[in-house]
This record gives C-alpha cells, sequence and structure tokens, in this order.
C-alpha cells in the first residue's frame, strides 16, 4: 500500500488541513476505492473494445436500429422472373375497385374500372417485394423482349415501338422499378415507407416518360394520333394517374402484409 500521507486529496474542496486530520483507515479506503474505480475503468475499457471488434465481425450497426433487409442472389433472380411474368400479365389486365360506397343503394354493389392495367403495379409490387435488383432485372428483361418482337406490350412490340409516344414511360419502368426498389428496403418494412417508395417510383416513371415524350415532340412528333404535346400528357401521365395512384395504395397494402409474413 502506499504512503497514505502522500496519497492525494480525492477532491480540490477538502483543505489541507481536513485531509492532514483525516483518519488513516478512511484514507485507507479512500485508496482502495480509487484502485476498484481504476480496474473497473480498464475493464470498461477491454469490454468497449472487444464489443468494437464484434460489431466489425458481425457486421452489426447499433447506431442503425432500422437496417434493410439485403435480399441474396437466388432471390433476387427469383423476384426478378416473377416480375417480368407479373408485368406481362399486368399488361393484359385492367385494374378495378369496388364502386363507391354511396353508389350501392342505387346500382347496388358492384366493380368499377380504373382506366388503367395492373402494369405499373406489377413493376412496382416487383420492387417492394423483390429489391432494387430484382425490380430493375425484370424491366429490363421486359423492355427487351418487346423489342425483340414479342407482343408483351400493350399494342403489340417490335423495334418500331421505338416510335410509339409512349414508348418513353416502358423505359421509365426501369428507372421506377429501381428507385421503389431502392427506398423500399432502406427502413425495416412500414406501410407508409412502402407507399412513399411507390409514390417516387411512379413519379420516375412518368418523368422519364414525360422526357421521351417532349424530346419525340421537338424531333419526329407525335404522329397522327396526338395533335399536340399537350394532348400526349394528357393522355399518358394525367388521365391515368388517379387511377394508378389507386393501384399503388393497393400494391402497397399487398406488399406490406407480404413482407411482415416474409420476416424482411
Amino acid at each position: 500500500m502506499t504512503n497514505l500521507k502522500q496519497l492525494p486529496k480525492p477532491n480540490s474542496d477538502i483543505s489541507d488541513y481536513e485531509w492532514g486530520i483525516t483518519p488513516n483507515t478512511v484514507k485507507a479506503i479512500i485508496e482502495r476505492l480509487q484502485q476498484l474505480l481504476q480496474q473497473k475503468q480498464q475493464n470498461l475499457d477491454t469490454l468497449h473494445q472487444e464489443n468494437k471488434w464484434l460489431r466489425e465481425q458481425l457486421d452489426l450497426r447499433l447506431d442503425r436500429p432500422n437496417r434493410a433487409y439485403t435480399p441474396p442472389v437466388p432471390e433476387i433472380l427469383l423476384w426478378a422472373a416473377m416480375g417480368l411474368i407479373l408485368t406481362v400479365a399486368g399488361t393484359f389486365l385492367p385494374a378495378s375497385s369496388f364502386a363507391a360506397p354511396w353508389s350501392w343503394f342505387g346500382d347496388g354493389f358492384g366493380i368499377q374500372t380504373l382506366g388503367v392495367s395492373y402494369q405499373v403495379g406489377a413493376v412496382l409490387l416487383t420492387a417492394c417485394l423483390g429489391g432494387k435488383n430484382a425490380a430493375l432485372l425484370s424491366q429490363i428483361a421486359y423492355v427487351l423482349l418487346g423489342l425483340t418482337g414479342l407482343p408483351v406490350f400493350d399494342r403489340g412490340g417490335g423495334l418500331e415501338y421505338l416510335q410509339q409516344p409512349n414508348f418513353g414511360y416502358l423505359i421509365g419502368f426501369i428507372v421506377g422499378a429501381w428507385l421503389c426498389g431502392w427506398l423500399a428496403f432502406q427502413t425495416l418494412v412500414k406501410f407508409s415507407s412502402l407507399i412513399a417508395s411507390c409514390l417516387v417510383g411512379l413519379l420516375g416513371i412518368h418523368l422519364v416518360g414525360l422526357i421521351y415524350l417532349v424530346g419525340m415532340y421537338l424531333t419526329t412528333g407525335l404522329g397522327s394520333s396526338i395533335d399536340s404535346l399537350w394532348q400526349g400528357i394528357v393522355v399518358y401521365s394525367l388521365q391515368p394517374f388517379p387511377g394508378q395512384i389507386a393501384v399503388v395504395c393497393a400494391v402497397s397494402l399487398v406488399a406490406f402484409v407480404m413482407r411482415k409474413a416474409m420476416f424482411t
């Protein structure tokens, strides 16, 4: 044990006189407590280093409790194939919903069409379930299949489809699918985040489509079926947008339930 008389004062508020008359037994207890505190601090430092090493080894991010799920490669390929099938099928399947409740009394309980297909819904659903890579692969495959001549687009297929005013929206599927899939897996699954992801993806589709539409209008024109740029914007963006919003809500709900069931 060190010389108790030379032991430094534990607190600067204690005067030299008070410390000088302090019994040696008390000083011994204080010295022992200081040693225990130093030992505990050393143990804490050791635990901190071990904990840091474990976080690095296990790739745990304690400051990111909402770390997103990253699908493995086989799952990505599976969702890409399923997304391609869903997109092709959704192209030819009209979207519908229940009629407004206030119309049930006169016309009865019925179904009404939304004026759009489930094509966009299939694109966004694949993104919400399979992630950005699966969604990207599925839409690249879809566009390439259509350009090779397979009638997977709503008006057929082939390279001549490049001259269609709405082809930019098909290119937008690639961009919108990636954006939606990227955002959908940034956090743990939440209904609000899935809706936001789908809306961003939908806006991405329309943005690319409008850019292509304007570019085509300024270069080759929009063809005989479209009289003006504004008419093209109305036909391909403004008219289908409300129905697509309804599809987005349905897709977000389906994706939320399925993601919860799959624990992703």
